[in-house]
């Protein structure tokens, strides 16, 4: 079995982050989504991927390279505009050859794993078999209609009146099968190649289609609020490492990782969080639920429920929350304009981050600097 990753969108509803990296290497738990999802791919025995990308090839194989860090052969697809998702069936024909092949959603996330629906496909080996969760509000997703022995009657685009709870959730399982159906098919009235098209000719030509529920947790990474979502879900895995310099003024409680490089200095870290390698933490409050990239510096700064990127800078920034912050984006609160002349901002007497009260929440882009007046 092989394996067709799609990374080709260009991820409008995460802007600013997607102006300049593309969305599925938008980090949860300081992982790449993508790495997340490589990850889970190779978790099913599968270590043959092809990767279906758009315009942000340079940044994504610069990520990921080869995949032999992860364990898997990575071969990478150019897709020149999004046709959707048969389209991109279509174009990884050559790479994909007569094999079966889980398809993969590439900002979906799904840390439970579908290791029981792949050992299920391979012993049915149904001409398609899709992968299903139940959702309240089914007329944002493609749905499926399932009989009781799962077999899928019918499946629909966006309902206005859904006949079923059982939303597609990017996964995908296919024989060889499915060629003859992208091929069969047209454009949708937006212009592309719906893989539910697809899916549903082979159910009106008599093939076997399935469906399975999973029903773990499932994010589809395309907003800031799943992100963070998405970023607690997977905090609450931790298991307790420090690898880094504490000195004894600092305190360390619950679940932490603090990778190697970085430094703890008369700080306060609660778990769930991590810390990446080569970040400075000093005189600074990191609440649950936040994870801090590599090569951050934050000094005198409170913050929780939060992603910080590789590379950012807070300074007596307190009481940030449900904040994302950019890569080697500088964030700093300064003397108000009035008082500046006669103020050291170095030395100038301030609340501690530990029992600073205010709440602000940012979401601030790559590369960005931003001065706050105290």
């Amino acid at each position: 079995m092989k394996a067709l990753v799609l990374s080709g969108g260009s991820g409008t509803r995460l802007r600013p982050f997607s102006y300049s990296m593309p969305k599925q290497l938008i980090p949860i738990a300081n992982k790449p989504v993508l790495e997340h999802v490589l990850t889970a791919i190779r978790d099913l025995g599968v270590t043959d991927v092809g990767i279906v990308v758009g315009n942000q090839l340079r940044a994504i194989s610069g990520a990921l390279g080869d995949g032999s860090d992860l364990g898997v052969r990575i071969t990478y697809i150019p897709q020149d505009e999004p046709l959707g998702l048969a389209h991109c069936v279509a174009i990884a024909r050559d790479f994909l050859g007569d094999d079966d092949f889980v398809m993969y959603l590439g900002d979906n996330m799904l840390p439970d794993g579908v290791a029981d629906i792949a050992a299920e496909f391979r012993a049915r080996r149904p001409a398609a078999q899709v992968v299903v969760h139940k959702v309240p509000d089914p007329q944002a997703f493609g749905v499926a209609e399932v009989a009781v022995d799962g077999s899928v009657l019918r499946l629909v685009e966006k309902p206005a009146r859904p006949r079923s709870d059982l939303a597609l959730v990017g996964v995908y399982f296919f024989t060889p099968a499915v060629h003859e159906a992208v091929a069969a098919i047209a454009p949708s009235a937006r212009g592309e190649l719906e893989i539910t098209d697809a899916i549903q000719w082979l159910v009106a030509r008599g093939e076997t289609v399935r469906a399975s529920e999973y029903s773990g947790y499932w994010k589809d990474t395309g907003q800031v609020e799943d992100v963070l979502d998405c970023n607690r879900e997977l905090l609450r895995t931790l298991t307790r490492s420090v690898a880094a310099d504490v000195d004894e003024a600092s305190e360390i409680t619950g679940p932490v990782v603090v990778e190697s490089g970085a430094r703890v200095v008369r700080s306060r870290i609660e778990g769930p969080a991590i810390i990446g390698a080569g970040t400075l933490v000093e005189d600074s409050h990191v609440g649950p639920y936040t994870s801090v990239g590599s090569d951050c510096v934050l000094r005198d700064t409170r913050l929780d429920d939060s992603i910080v990127l590789d590379g950012a800078s807070l300074v007596r920034v307190r009481g940030l929350y449900g904040s994302v912050i950019g890569r080697s984006a500088a964030i700093a609160t300064v003397p108000a304009p009035e008082t500046a002349p006669d103020t050291d901002p170095e030395t100038a007497e301030s609340t501690p981050a530990d029992t600073a009260t205010s709440r602000h929440r940012l979401v601030v882009g790559d590369h960005t600097r931003i001065e706050v007046a105290a």
